[in-house]
């Protein structure tokens, strides 16, 4: 509509400035002066009514004023123009930036910015350039997923009609995708089925095939592995993080009820919670997650000092690296790397994350990692 108008106001400007009228002194006169008689008499602008009768007087002077007049529409219907063009590139700019490079999908993540799942599916998308926006999910209501059978997060959607679930599925399946693109994702989600069972408490619980599997032909394997054991390793690891590491998060940050509380507290001011819902959820649900933490604790056959299992596993981590590579990926970080940085990563800011770094060997590989994902070095 803007373009329409600016064209409207330069065909207006050529047409007064190419009619024979436009050099007789009486025409402007006559027509402002209508406009002055019969139009509105409020003035806009900072000159208020001073300024109006300069122009009007201005272009009642002379033979001069229609082609004045006719100067006007067409400055009018150039800045217009400019202004049209202007939107159009910026609105142009930020749909590309939702766009993955190469005109890729676009990507919207449903999370809680403070669970380690999700934390290790924004570290891949990160770190391999991805654009992408977030929906941060209440974890009381979840109204934000409500459109979902599957309940939990994250979620990723790819261009508003394929649903991605569990963060081993949604990274293992965008991998694949960056590798051979001439497969959708649709495609490769398949290859990842749905499996439903029971578990030994009687609580049905969803699982999926092959989620640690990249779907690449044996050429494209030997790309992307190219040395023997490579891929053995990361899905190992990448196990480990989901099956081993994540359990050892909440016990440590929950450790005591001062860290059951700060923990909470940081938990409220990065998720969405209502005024109310925050209130709860900071000293009811760290009540509550303290006493949870012990039970995780016997289940999983921690220590007293849950602290020193924590130490174990990340130097057990280290360890598996080496000194001779940067990352388990070698020169670059690979998906374990990158799994189990996204899951250390949502202790930041709180003591167990400060203690971690203290008293383990992880600070210079951590410290790798935060670089190659804040500067998308897997983008290349």
């Amino acid at each position: 509509m803007a373009a329409a108008c600016a064209r409207t106001l330069g065909k207006v400007g050529w047409s007064f400035l190419e009619s024979p009228a436009a050099r007789r002194p009486g025409i402007v006169s006559y027509l402002v002066g209508n406009v002055g008689a019969h139009g509105s008499r409020r003035a806009y602008g900072t000159g208020g009514t001073g300024v109006r009768s300069k122009l009007l007087s201005s272009l009642r002077a002379g033979g001069g004023g229609g082609r004045a007049l006719g100067c006007a529409f067409l400055l009018g219907g150039g800045l217009g123009l400019y202004q049209t063009l202007k939107f159009s590139v910026q609105q142009h700019l930020a749909e590309e930036e939702t766009k993955a490079p190469g005109g890729g999908p676009k990507l919207t993540l449903y999370q809680y910015k403070t669970c380690p799942f999700c934390s290790k599916v924004r570290a891949f998308l990160d770190f391999y350039g991805l654009p992408y926006e977030v929906v941060e999910v209440n974890p009381v209501m979840r109204q934000e997923i409500k459109w979902s059978a599957y309940r939990k997060v994250p979620i990723l959607m790819v261009d508003s009609d394929v649903q991605l679930n569990d963060s081993s599925v949604i990274i293992s399946s965008l991998r694949s995708f960056l590798v051979n693109r001439e497969k959708s994702v649709s495609d490769i989600v398949r290859c990842y089925p749905e499996m439903k069972s029971v578990n030994d408490s009687g609580k049905q619980v969803t699982e999926y095939a092959n989620k640690y599997w990249l779907m690449l032909s044996e050429d494209e394997t030997a790309v992307i592995y190219p040395e023997k054991g490579m891929q053995k390793e990361e899905m190992k690891w990448r196990q480990w993080a989901d099956d081993w590491l994540v359990h050892l998060i909440s016990p440590n940050v929950y450790r005591t009820t001062n860290e059951a509380l700060a923990s909470f507290d940081y938990i409220v001011r990065e998720g969405k919670f209502g005024t109310f819902e925050g209130f709860f959820a900071k000293y009811v649900g760290a009540t509550a997650m303290f006493l949870i933490s012990k039970r995780l604790k016997s289940r999983h056959n921690l220590q007293d000092d849950v602290r020193q299992d924590l130490y174990k596993a990340v130097n057990d981590w280290v360890a598996a690296i080496g000194k001779k590579r940067k990352f388990m990926g070698g020169e670059h970080p690979n998906l374990a790397d990158l799994a189990v940085f996204g899951v250390l990563r949502v202790m930041e800011g709180l003591q167990a994350f400060d203690d971690m770094m203290e008293n383990t060997k992880v600070k210079y590989w951590y410290k790798r990692m935060e670089r190659a994902t804040l500067n998308h070095e897997g983008r290349d």
